[in-house]
């Protein structure tokens, strides 16, 4: 059993019922799922995932008033839930604690984003890194009747700013062309191997941080990124082959032509929808035709390298 569905189980059968019986003043203002750190989250645990921070849990929201007032109290109750369920119990790590239980909504992503509120100004977009917007909108909301938690969520769902999103792909071709087409082979003629190791895995987390952005979707930790991206409708099936083949390749140049066949089928991509108007095949001249778009003049003068 997955840990997501094995953690809504856990609630419906305790979880909620303990809210009804102790909060019943509260039941239609709290918030409950299973969102954060842990590749359930991700829907991507296994029986590997087991042995640490894995199990029957799951997190509950409280407007700041609603923290204030009974926050204490219910973790008190949450903490004093069956440890056991279905044969499995949550074994928490040493850097495992504070995944779950209760929070007050903006505390909780503003672990995630830094700030206890939705982002608004450019900046604040801006550095917010993918990984910690996909792990503080990923999993599932079981139960929410006030609607506050998701509707923060939705907000973060929406994705970046368009003249963000365009940014951070403009530099995405750059790293690309650079680690790829241009250095990889290089360093490889050169038997500067630990170079060419490091602009082969740049090459590979580059491409799919570009494909997440294509498709408006946030590219979670690295260990998920390759596994995350073949869900993605557009270019995601064959990037997540493509690269497969790609790392399992041992001959250097036959690994360079895969190598130009990703940068190919993302200027292709590109192309498609409309991002860029390059003729070029080298995915660096891709960088300025999609930073032409942007309309924050700041934002726009900005190296395009910056992203």
């Amino acid at each position: 059993m997955k840990g997501l569905e094995l953690c809504e189980k856990y609630f419906i059968k305790y979880g909620l019922p303990m809210i009804n019986r102790k909060f019943a003043g509260f039941k239609d203002r709290i918030a409950a799922g299973l969102v954060g750190d842990g590749s359930e989250c991700y829907g991507f645990d296994d029986e590997i995932s087991r042995d640490h921070d894995w199990g029957p849990s799951f997190c509950l929201w409280l407007t700041k008033d609603d923290y204030e007032q009974i926050g204490q109290q219910l973790q008190k109750e949450y903490d004093n839930l069956p440890g056991d369920f279905e044969g499995f119990e949550r074994i928490v790590s040493e850097f495992g604690e504070g995944r779950v239980g209760v929070f007050e909504i903006g505390e909780f992503y503003k672990k995630f984003i830094g700030i206890a509120r939705l982002p608004e100004k450019i900046n604040e977009w801006f550095n917010l890194p993918e990984r910690y917007l996909a792990a503080c909108t990923n999993g599932k909301v079981f139960y929410d009747p006030l609607g506050e938690f998701t509707y923060f969520r939705n907000k973060l769902l929406e994705f970046y700013p368009e003249d963000i999103r365009l940014k951070k792909m403009a530099a995405r071709c750059m790293a690309i062309a650079q680690n790829g087409q241009y250095n990889y082979m290089r360093c490889a003629r050169r038997h500067e191997y630990v170079a060419a190791q490091y602009a082969e895995s740049k090459f590979y987390s580059d491409v799919i941080s570009l494909v997440f952005l294509i498709n408006k979707r946030y590219m979670p930790y690295f260990k998920w990124m390759h596994r995350a991206v073949r869900d993605l409708p557009i270019l995601g099936e064959n990037i997540y082959q493509t690269i497969l083949k790609t790392v399992t390749t041992i001959d250097s140049a036959k690994k360079y032509r895969l190598m130009e066949d990703i940068c190919e089928t993302i200027i292709d991509g590109l192309r498609k929808e409309n991002l860029s108007d390059s003729k070029s095949e080298f995915l660096l001249d891709h960088g300025p035709a999609i930073q032409f778009w942007i309309k924050d003049p700041r934002l726009k003068n900005l190296s395009v390298w910056l992203g």
